[in-house]
């Protein structure tokens, strides 16, 4: 039997219970109790009766120095961080948002500079952009940054460096980060990275 079934089992077994104390006791607090477990037992089985859908962290993006030999090819690996391990997507837009909870990072890289966007990524509290999206004074954003390069996110500094790389690239502007600053894997970096 299934854990959701034997919760399914309870929760009928609950409000059986309490339908019971309703229609054989009559002292006032027991039938209350009887009430509330039918209650219970009701929302138990209808939250139970929802599919449920496994949460997965997002995909471990593979980074693999030796494939990189452009600017563009760091910009595209970049891409994929921002969509997937670095969550960046999931408070920033790229392009003019209503509902977004942070800034808009559309043409981001031609506005800052590299040093700018790596201290907003690692310390993203050193300064604190406001919404000026409505009437009246700026306020602050609702979300909060993390810092990306510490857990839960832990982007390596290779990664850092190429969310970089795409945030220019998509703004138009030349990548300054270049291919060359990229660090190998050392030998023992690579036996851990094998074993698991």
């Amino acid at each position: 039997m299934s854990e959701v079934a034997l919760l399914q089992l309870i929760g009928l077994l609950v409000v059986a219970l309490g339908v019971a104390i309703l229609l054989f006791i009559q002292a006032r607090f027991l039938r209350v109790v009887g009430f509330v477990m039918i209650v219970l037992g009701t929302f138990a089985l209808i939250a139970l009766s929802i599919p449920q859908m496994a949460s997965l962290p997002p995909a471990e993006e593979k980074f693999d120095v030796a494939t990189i030999k452009t600017s563009a090819d760091m910009a595209a690996i970049g891409q994929k961080i921002f969509f997937s391990k670095g969550q960046c997507a999931l408070c920033h837009s790229i392009g003019p948002s209503e509902s977004a909870r942070c800034p808009d990072l559309k043409g981001i890289g031609a506005k800052l500079t590299r040093e700018f966007i790596y201290e907003s990524l690692t310390q993203p509290q050193a300064y604190i952009y406001l919404d000026y999206r409505h009437e009246g004074p700026p306020k602050q954003y609702p979300a909060r940054m993390p810092h990306i390069n510490k857990n839960p996110i832990g982007l390596s500094n290779n990664e850092i460096l190429s969310v970089i790389a795409f945030l220019q690239q998509m703004s138009g502007e030349p990548i300054t980060v270049s291919p060359s600053e990229i660090l190998q894997p050392t030998a023992a970096a690579v036996a851990l990275a094998q074993a698991r």
